[in-house]
């Protein structure tokens, strides 16, 4: 059975110059009709592929809490209506910190959410007007500040390392302001330029200066070494959690479970199918209108690429890929598999094998996308 969901709520207050996420701006959008929409597509889905309790629900967008507090109860209350949800259920919404009001703070924790992930990206106020951030260091202190009040003890925030102009120092400066939120979980990506930003079009024009790779590489061990002196274990390439705290819902994606994707753009993988939605808005409530599912594209996945997504998704998480569970699942040896490919990762240090499992070195972890690229040969 299907024990995750995810809920996409396209909608910004204000779109970042990196983000290229299915969002829009707020203003003059359909915002009653599509949650209207996204909860029938829910009870479509629901009839036509049952699930029973979930154990993870995963809010996200956009910024889930540019609703109203009005918008936003009543989206709680579908959630709780249409998605029953198992006694220690990890509930998540994605939050701005420049946005996120004790009242709204309030809703979410009376209808049981009981994970708040703020997208903070950076300490240092002028990156934050770079990348096009409205909200402030003081926003995200009094944001915590208040989540902790309102009784969240499983709070978590997002960074970004290697920002236009940003140097080590910096990126040394916003680390040690994150520690001293005391919460339980950091997320922390690299900047990936994707076509279609503000941040792509400045790099065609030559007018964006990143810091380069070698930088790129000096952050990310810089990442690692302070999480580990600070407690914090690194689960999955990007992701660091004091012991019991880390993110049900993404172990999902990485063990290569299927979960619901509900909402404009949004994607699932469904009993062998991967699908993702109709992004536009108006296409996407048309079609829910219209009674039909609100697929833009699906796929069967093959064994071979069930295969070869275990290793590649899985490789992500410090402890890798389980062998005996990939055996289980697919009645294959990883091991005979794909022993060319492992062979030379071994010999470039890049991987190690233990009885029981294929995992990243520390060096792999700096080059997790060459690694995991070998896997795709079958």
């Amino acid at each position: 059975m299907i024990k995750a969901a995810y809920l996409h709520i396209p909608f910004c207050e204000h779109i970042c110059h990196y983000c290229d996420f299915n969002k829009v701006f707020l203003k003059g959008q359909p915002v009653d009709e599509y949650i209207q929409a996204l909860e029938k597509e829910i009870q479509m889905t629901l009839n036509q592929y049952p699930a029973s309790q979930f154990e993870t629900i995963f809010v996200g967008g956009g910024t889930p809490t540019s609703l109203s507090e009005q918008q936003l109860y009543n989206f709680c209350q579908s959630i709780h209506k249409h998605l029953p949800m198992s006694e220690n259920v990890e509930f998540t919404f994605e939050a701005n910190p420049g946005d996120l009001t004790m009242g709204k703070l309030q809703i979410l924790r009376e209808a049981g959410v009981n994970r708040i992930s703020l997208g903070v990206q950076t300490f240092n106020e002028e990156l934050l007007k770079k990348i096009g951030r409205v909200h402030r260091a003081e926003d995200v202190f009094q944001s915590v500040d208040n989540a902790k009040k309102v009784g969240f003890k499983n709070i978590s925030i997002d960074l970004i390392f290697s920002l236009p102009t940003q140097t080590i120092d910096d990126f040394k400066e916003s680390l040690i302001e994150a520690f001293s939120l005391d919460i339980q979980h950091y997320s922390a990506y690299s900047l990936i330029i994707e076509p279609k930003t503000v941040f792509y079009n400045l790099l065609q024009k030559g007018k964006l200066p990143t810091p380069g790779e070698d930088t790129e590489a000096a952050m990310y061990e810089l990442l690692m070494e302070e999480m580990d002196k600070h407690g914090f274990e690194q689960y999955e390439i990007s992701n660091f959690a004091k012991p019991g705290f880390e993110s049900k819902h993404n172990l999902t994606y990485w063990n290569n479970d299927y979960y619901y994707g509900f909402g404009a753009g949004a994607h699932s993988y469904v009993n062998g199918w991967r699908r993702s939605n109709t992004g536009p808005l108006n296409k996407y409530i048309g079609q829910i209108q219209k009674g039909e599912l609100p697929i833009f594209h699906e796929h069967q996945v093959t064994k071979v690429e069930q295969m070869e997504e275990e290793m590649f998704l899985g490789l992500r998480k410090t402890d890798g890929v389980s062998i005996a569970r990939f055996i289980e699942k697919f009645g294959k040896d990883p091991l005979l598999l794909f022993k060319n490919e492992m062979v030379e990762l071994i010999n470039k240090k890049w991987l190690e094998v233990n009885q029981e499992r294929i995992y990243l070195t520390k060096a792999g972890r700096l080059l997790g996308n060459e690694v995991f690229q070998a896997f795709l040969v079958h």
